[in-house]
């Protein structure tokens, strides 16, 4: 293992301590625990949305805390959820009058400990929403079954922006779950990574394999095989999208292409050109598009290809400015 650390056991504490002395401006701990991360900032009046998870995801989940986007994220270890308490407070900080709304990916840990915290801000009178992002296809053929990855993206822009303009809880719950349901992402690795405290890689492939469906905790994929190219890989994930989500001659999409901790931004946008060439095959347009690092394995190589079908509202959403630390567009 080579990772520029101290230790394995201080890597999430001191990479968050990090993340505080660089932008003290724009986020704060609560409770005095550094895994209790918040705005800076609190708009009074307005919804407060919540998410968390695992580190190793970054900018997932914690990059979209700041303006336009959320008010604060739990922050679990590597790979491992935050506690009830921790996101209970969280929202105790920076609730600002209007409720709470959670949203975060369909993991079991995170679903079990959202559920409690949202338990323990009904006693104190608060409400809370919940909702999750499962918007990996290949990861079950039940949609309420699926993982959360990527394409969770959209539904922080639609929930952000609402909650900006001042919706009601229900309205940001409504923006969010608008983008869930018209999102889908498919995935794919090249390596394995390795998690700090376990210390060698959590999946093997061989030197010419990859893996096509593969989470980004490592969960099995539906094939390994040989390394394709760009244009298969696009092929092949806008077909299972497209299967999943039919889209039709003459529709809009945001496409968002994100990389998995090691892929360079050149093969990201090689891998964004070849998806927009599938898409124009099929007389499909892309409104807007991303290409980046949203949502990371730690240094595993892959990608990610997240299409979200768009109408006006949505475009609103996602055109709408945002200011993190880890995200910026005006």
């Amino acid at each position: 293992m080579k990772k520029i650390i101290n230790s394995s056991e201080s890597y999430v504490d001191e990479m968050l301590s990090g993340i505080y002395a660089a932008h003290p401006d724009q986020v704060k701990y609560a409770a005095n625990d550094l895994r209790c991360y918040c705005a800076a900032k609190k708009k009074e009046g307005k919804v407060a949305i919540i998410t968390g998870g695992g580190t190793g995801h970054l900018p997932l989940f914690l990059g979209y805390v700041g303006e336009g986007l959320l008010d604060g994220c739990g922050v679990g270890g590597v790979f491992q959820s935050p506690s009830a308490e921790q996101i209970y407070n969280i929202a105790t900080e920076v609730e600002a009058g209007a409720g709470v709304l959670f949203l975060y990916g369909n993991y079991t840990g995170d679903i079990m400990n959202f559920d409690m915290a949202a338990e323990m801000l009904e006693m104190d009178d608060i409400e809370a929403r919940s909702i999750v992002g499962a918007d990996d296809i290949l990861s079950n053929k039940d949609p309420e079954s699926r993982r959360g990855v990527a394409g969770i993206f959209f539904m922080y822009k639609a929930a952000g922006a609402r909650a900006d303009q001042m919706g009601t809880l229900g309205e940001v719950l409504a923006a969010a779950k608008k983008a869930g349901d018209n999102v889908r992402t498919v995935g794919f690795a090249l390596t394995p990574c390795i998690v700090p405290e376990v210390g060698r890689a959590n999946f093997e492939l061989a030197e010419d394999e990859m893996a096509f469906g593969m989470g980004i905790h490592g969960e099995p994929g539906v094939w390994n095989g040989p390394v394709k190219t760009a244009d298969e890989l696009a092929e092949e994930s806008v077909d299972e999208i497209l299967t999943d989500m039919p889209l039709t001659d003459g529709d809009e999409v945001a496409l968002l292409v994100n990389g998995l901790g090691a892929t360079s931004v050149e093969e990201l946008y090689i891998l964004n050109n070849s998806v927009r060439k599938q898409l124009e095959t099929k007389g499909i347009s892309v409104y807007r598009s991303w290409t980046g690092e949203y949502a990371t394995s730690m240094e595993m190589m892959g990608a990610s290809i997240s299409i979200c079908k768009v109408d006006d509202e949505l475009k609103g959403y996602f055109d709408y400015p945002i200011d993190t630390p880890f995200l910026c567009q005006k």
